[in-house]
């Protein structure tokens, strides 16, 4: 299920979220903020969705994550239509104050396409693979030159 605020909502208006968040944010030019869901037991990383001000609100209030969708111009629980609740377990800003991470128990598949997690049906580079070997002997080799390496 889909709701707009009764107010008209959307990013940039006003919402009832607590000004020393609000005053916090660092949003995108429409109002958003990227909103990584994570499952909290495993730290598997689910999707990414996009919250305002209000949808961060929504989430922080309810115990179920709400987000903007920026297609459909409106907010959406997750959970609502498709049966796969996001229960909130805790919800942090990264340093910068423009990304929200927030923990989860998911019930259900996290993506739209019915899978687990958004990422993981189009792998670009997999672990174990030569390249990802290569890479992580690449940083190994950067880190022994760094200052104090070895201390």
């Amino acid at each position: 299920m889909t709701s707009s605020s009764p107010t008209g909502g959307g990013p940039g208006r006003p919402s009832p979220l607590a000004p020393e968040i609000a005053d916090r944010l660092k949003r995108s030019a429409d109002g958003l903020l990227p909103a990584i869901a994570q499952q909290y037991d495993t730290g598997e990383v689910l999707m990414l969705g996009w919250m305002d001000d209000e949808a961060l609100h929504r989430t922080l209030t309810t115990g179920r994550c709400t987000y903007w969708s920026r297609s459909r111009r409106e907010y959406w629980v997750k959970g609502d239509t498709s049966g796969h609740f996001q229960w909130v377990k805790s919800v942090a800003l990264d340093c910068d104050a423009d990304t929200v991470l927030v923990k989860v128990d998911q019930v259900g598949a996290a993506c739209h396409t019915g899978t687990r997690t958004c990422f993981d049906t189009d792998v670009l580079l997999a672990e174990g693979s030569e390249a990802a070997e290569d890479a992580g002997a690449a940083a190994d080799a950067a880190g022994a030159d760094a200052p104090g390496a070895g201390q």
